[in-house]
């Protein structure tokens, strides 16, 4: 038998399971603490949060928290592996499609927005010194470390509550998703769907983790019109408009969230090319079309429950 709590986090659903229902509370509660810590560390959308405060001081070496600068340095670690597919700074062209807010907060519909083609900065613009913790940013660049930071406080909360109750623990955020301490027999079951808020439903498709994560990126959840233009999310840092890929959702298992997020964004912006690249990596992977044709890579199972052996990078 296992505990679930859900509730709502960083502008999207969350649930806690663990693997010893007594210890529910505890669990949750080292989750809770991490998404607090999280959130006023490295929220886009909190003007008391420190990476906003960091945005609005260009050209200046900043010193930044061991949270902080962790969520910045697994950010431009993700540009790195993904060549730039995977960008942190893509701040400024997420506000100036639309997304200036909260996503819980984004009006579903407006006025019609000028969007014009235009690289992003690039993440090789950002100054940052690991072991001294500083960081100095371009006028002109705005950070967003919305996808990975994520994935990472997945990770960092699945840690947090399998050490704090003994047990096993599973954390989703959204679709992100981490897994801590000693799985329940046959591994963790997870339904694989575009909505992260979907319902667990008998007949779905789903595979089994006993250690990693697994994450889910797409262009048909967070998404809202202008002028009767659909936007979303995902910005190809080549234009600095929404993506126009092949693929509607990507998910994607690896040795930790992060990376499985890392991944799954990457593939939507690499398009066609991503498939290659998640085989090369060793990647496990479901990408689904436009037409919602699915095509699994990397070894992910065809159908059933099925498990995975996530691999790293």
């Amino acid at each position: 038998m296992l505990g679930i709590a859900d509730d709502r986090a960083l502008g999207g659903s969350m649930r806690v399971i663990v693997t010893r229902p007594q210890s529910l509370v505890a669990a949750k509660a080292a989750v809770d603490e991490v998404i607090r810590e999280i959130d006023i560390a490295a929220s886009r959308f909190r003007e008391d949060s420190e990476l906003c405060r960091l945005n609005a001081m260009p050209d200046k070496v900043i010193k930044v928290s061991p949270l902080l600068a962790q969520a910045i340095e697994t950010g431009l670690r993700g540009a790195e592996l993904t060549e730039g597919a995977v960008d942190p700074t893509i701040g400024y062209a997420l506000v100036v499609n639309g997304y200036d807010t909260d996503f819980s907060s984004v009006a579903p519909h407006g006025a019609a927005l000028r969007l014009v083609a235009k690289r992003v900065p690039g993440w090789q613009a950002i100054q940052f010194n690991a072991a001294a913790r500083t960081v100095l940013i371009p006028r002109g660049v705005v950070i967003d470390l919305g996808a990975t930071g994520k994935a990472l406080a997945a990770d960092l909360a699945a840690a947090a509550a399998a050490r704090a109750t003994g047990g096993g623990v599973l954390v989703s955020l959204g679709g992100d998703i981490s897994v801590a301490g000693e799985p329940p027999p046959g591994g963790w079951l997870v339904q694989v769907s575009e909505d992260s808020a979907a319902p667990i439903e008998e007949g779905e498709e789903t595979v089994g983790i006993t250690a990693g994560g697994i994450a889910t990126s797409g262009t048909t959840i967070r998404r809202w019109t202008r002028g009767g233009v659909v936007l979303h999310h995902i910005i190809d840092p080549a234009t600095g408009l929404p993506v126009d890929s092949p693929w509607r959702t990507a998910t994607v298992a690896a040795a930790s969230c992060v990376d499985a997020n890392i991944a799954s964004t990457a593939a939507i912006v690499m398009g066609d090319d991503a498939v290659a690249w998640l085989k090369i990596r060793g990647l496990a992977a479901r990408l689904v079309d436009r037409e919602g044709r699915v095509r699994r890579v990397g070894g992910w199972p065809e159908s059933g429950d099925s498990k995975l052996a996530p691999n790293a990078f």
